[in-house]
């Protein structure tokens, strides 16, 4: 017997008899000692929990995180040199951080949760040659199950027998109607789940008619299984992980290196070795950016605060970085670029000519119909009304799926009409004539093919239609069947679920944010077309999940690039689309609302849930509009790069300015016969330096900045730290010089560590207001909150050695004329760094 939860083909496209032989089954069912023997060889049909101990492991993941090893080690050697609040405040930022991504990760968990409450719990089973209700966990490969109207499917199945079986699958599919299912052996040939015409699986619903299947597969071999296992898994890294770690190892090899450097010539040159340690600590935390958590978490917060006015929910905060990265992204059409409610769109006669009469006709059936309406009957009734108080019901000949079609007979005065809708071929096998233009004319061979053509047209166009007919009859007590015969054609009725209200405003905005748009349904491919072109979407490429199947990832993630739409694709389809675009390097979010888009919304950078959208969706999105208003997508974009670009700001200003400090202190410490800045001096710079960037998350954007999407470019950090750093160095070098030779300061360390102290605090805290902007900084106004913080930094600088801290801190009062001195430094130091950060971005294509 086959193993279920291997899966060579698609169980639906075996022959029955074929099938039935793989198994070890028969139409009669299992005995209780057989399908014992298989609970044991299969487990239960359950969704089986994970560890106990997978929450701790994720939590440890964390801490291997390369910037939080940093942060650690760094606030380590706060501890050791005495600066206890220090080290405590990074441990704490570092905590937090964690602690909020261990419970963002997590979130994942309800998303399985909910898709475990969408199985049924007890079914009808055939055991030992009779009926019997069962526990759904007993359920095994080889059991033969019976399903009635109303039940939930309890296991992926194949049927055996079937009368007038609809089964509603919009967990699996995303199809909004449900659909029709036979136990016929499919054709020869490759078919998707929302194809398999034959067969009935986990967490779909039987909505009219009853069967009996064989049970093929359980638990998380099931269609639905596989979905909670890849939602349990942990989702790709993101874009935005992604890049602090490489940033984290970046930074900790230049500590490394420099660190080891000084410590090693300054024993070198027999200098105490305690306190050459100690100042190849207080280097180190130096070059640390103990703030980037919190400046990251202050920023995003922010971001996060400004979506929750636009009524958008960000679940996790490092979404938002992830949303403004994004190039491609792709979405599922019903209920997300569409209303997901279907509407009678057009009610045409058999030439497409708009006739209200056929709006009249279709409306009198569903308005007096007395059974289960349909979606497409809610749709009519929907609709604007047109005057019908004058007729009254008669009798109703009830649907049923041999004929297709539903009749009504209703009474104005004296006149009996008896007005179908149905199938549209079935409507038209019943007509003997047509109304055309208003003239009841013979249906010839040329009228019905001008109406088959008419029908064609609109499913082509993405409709669903259905055919509507009308004939007047003798009064009588109770109509038969027998009376649908001879009758008049009217026309059809069309109905789509439209694209939701300014979705063609958005899509044309998200092109000009630089970001493609790749639409993936379960949908076929005429309603899918339909949409894309009433979106304004280029609908020339349509692939279908078949062909999906016969292309590599390389091939998928081309096609993709180039916009192409797919349809009729399965949710383990809609994540390969994904993966292969992340696998060529893109940023990608994903936007659906069903069980089926679960795992996409899992595995995409950052994925976007609406609120109409199950709580499986919206438990696993990162991302959730509250309102149906689509426009705050490019809005969450465009938020997203501007949390992106401060938080660049942070980074590429501090990594450039503590390198270009670091590197001066480590080559002063091989001349100098004392050390350049005493340990607790360069921690009180660092302290400073790190206080004037804590508003930076306030800070304006320039609208360059937020043309396209943003990437993490670690070697673009690189290159301005090492090019812009050593712009700072010289500048030192040159504070040197001044206080050597015009102040004599070799002879006097104190004068020496107070000058310094004031030239590099100010030089680079005043910096960020040239390094924030990727033009002229005279031309791009910082927030108030920045200005306010970098220059009460400076002044704080410029009196400290004037008070008695500074005195307990060894600095010493400045003269005036090197006050002076180092002001014209900082001035052409600040000259110098545009001129350079101009033609630094122009060789980057950054202006």
């Amino acid at each position: 017997m086959q193993n279920h939860g291997k899966r060579p083909g698609h169980f639906w496209e075996t022959p029955r008899a074929e099938l039935l032989g793989v198994l070890g089954a028969t139409p009669a069912g299992l005995d209780s000692e057989e399908a014992e023997r298989r609970v044991r060889e299969y487990g239960p049909n359950s969704m089986v929990a994970e560890s106990r101990f997978a929450a701790w492991r994720a939590f440890g993941r964390l801490f291997g995180n390369p910037l939080v090893v940093i942060l650690l080690a760094a606030s380590a050697l706060s501890l050791a040199v005495g600066d206890h609040v220090g080290g405590v405040i990074i441990i704490a930022m570092v905590i937090l951080s964690v602690v909020l991504n261990f419970f963002m990760e997590f979130q994942a968990r309800h998303a399985v949760e909910a898709i475990r409450k969408q199985a049924a719990t007890t079914a009808t089973v055939i055991r030992d040659g009779r009926e019997q209700e069962l526990a759904v966990g007993e359920l095994v490969p080889g059991d033969v199950i019976r399903l009635h109207a109303g039940d939930l499917v309890p296991a992926d199945g194949r049927l055996l027998e079937s009368k007038d079986l609809h089964v509603r699958e919009s967990a699996l599919t995303g199809e909004s109607l449900a659909v029709e299912k036979t136990a016929a052996d499919l054709p020869p040939g490759r078919y998707g789940v929302g194809d398999a015409a034959n067969s009935i699986f986990l967490g779909s619903a039987v909505q009219t008619g009853m069967a009996t299947a064989v049970v093929v597969r359980t638990g998380r071999a099931t269609a639905l299984g596989e979905i909670a296992a890849k939602l349990a898994k942990r989702p790709p890294e993101s874009e935005f992980a992604r890049g602090i770690r490489q940033f984290g190892l970046m930074i900790t090899r230049v500590i490394m290196l420099l660190v080891l450097f000084v410590l090693l010539v300054n024993l070198a040159l027999h200098r105490p070795a305690l306190e050459s340690f100690l100042f190849s600590v207080a280097l180190a935390v130096g070059m640390t950016p103990e703030l980037m958590p919190m400046i990251i978490t202050v920023t995003l917060a922010q971001g996060a605060r400004r979506m929750t006015k636009k009524k958008v929910l960000v679940k996790q905060l490092a979404a938002i970085e992830d949303f403004g990265s994004v190039e491609i992204l792709c979405s599922d059409k019903t209920g997300t670029l569409t209303e997901g409610e279907i509407v009678l769109d057009k009610h045409v006669d058999l030439r497409g000519t708009e006739r209200e009469e056929v709006l009249r006709l279709v409306y009198l059936n569903s308005y007096f119909e007395a059974g289960i309406r349909s979606p497409l009957d809610a749709a009519i009734l929907k609709h604007d009304a047109p005057a019908i108080s004058e007729y009254g019901k008669v009798d109703e000949i009830p649907f049923d799926f041999n004929r297709k079609r539903l009749s009504v007979i209703v009474r104005r005065g004296e006149e009996y009409l008896l007005v179908t809708k149905g199938e549209a071929e079935s409507v038209l096998a019943i007509c003997e004539t047509a109304d055309v233009d208003g003239s009841i004319q013979p249906f010839s061979e040329e009228l019905r093919s001008e109406a088959m053509r008419t029908f064609q047209q609109l499913g082509a166009d993405g409709y669903r239609t259905l055919g509507v007919g009308v004939r007047r009859v003798a009064p009588r007590e109770a109509y038969e069947r027998e009376e649908e015969r001879e009758m008049t054609f009217a026309g059809f009725a069309a109905f789509l679920d439209p694209p939701k209200e300014g979705v063609r405003a958005v899509l044309e905005d998200l092109k000009q944010s630089r970001v493609s748009v790749v639409v993936m349904t379960g949908d076929n491919q005429y309603v899918t077309g339909k949409m894309a072109r009433d979106a304004g979407l280029p609908a020339d490429c349509i692939l279908t999940g078949n062909e999906v199947d016969q292309m590599d990832d390389a091939a998928l993630a081309f096609q993709a690039e180039q916009g192409a739409i797919f349809a009729r694709v399965s949710p383990e389809q809609k994540n390969r689309v994904i993966l292969a675009l992340k696998a060529r390097g893109h940023v990608v979010g994903f936007l659906g609302d069903g069980i089926n888009d679960a795992p996409s919304l899992h595995t995409a950078d950052v994925g976007i849930s609406v609120m109409n959208g199950v709580e499986v969706a919206k438990d696993a999105a990162k991302i959730i509009l509250l309102e149906k208003d689509l426009a705050v997508l490019n809005d969450g974009i465009i938020e997203g790069r501007r949390s992106f670009a401060n938080i660049m700001k942070y980074i590429i200003m501090g990594t450039s300015s503590n390198f270009g400090n670091m590197f001066s202190m480590a080559a002063a410490s091989l001349f100098l016969p004392f050390l350049p800045m005493l340990p607790t001096q360069i921690l009180l710079n660092n302290f400073l330096y790190d206080f004037s960037q804590v508003s930076i998350p306030t800070d304006h954007v320039d609208q360059a900045l937020l043309r396209r999407p943003k990437r993490w470019q670690i070697g673009f950090i690189r290159q301005f730290m090492t090019i812009i750093g050593p712009i700072s160095s010289i500048y030192d070098f040159l504070t040197f010089a001044v206080l050597f030779f015009g102040f004599q300061a070799q002879s006097n360390p104190s004068l020496f560590h107070t000058g310094w102290f004031v030239e590099s605090l100010a030089t680079q805290t005043l910096v960020v207001f040239v390094i924030r902007t990727a033009g002229n900084p005279l031309e791009s106004r910082p927030s108030k909150a920045l200005l306010a913080a970098v220059w009460l930094v400076v002044a704080f600088a410029v009196c400290l050695p004037y008070t008695p801290l500074g005195t307990l801190l060894r600095f010493t009062p400045l003269p005036a004329t090197l006050l002076g001195a180092i002001g014209v430094l900082t001035v052409t130091y600040l000259w110098l760094v545009q001129a350079v950060k101009s033609w630094f971005y122009r060789r980057h294509a950054l202006l």
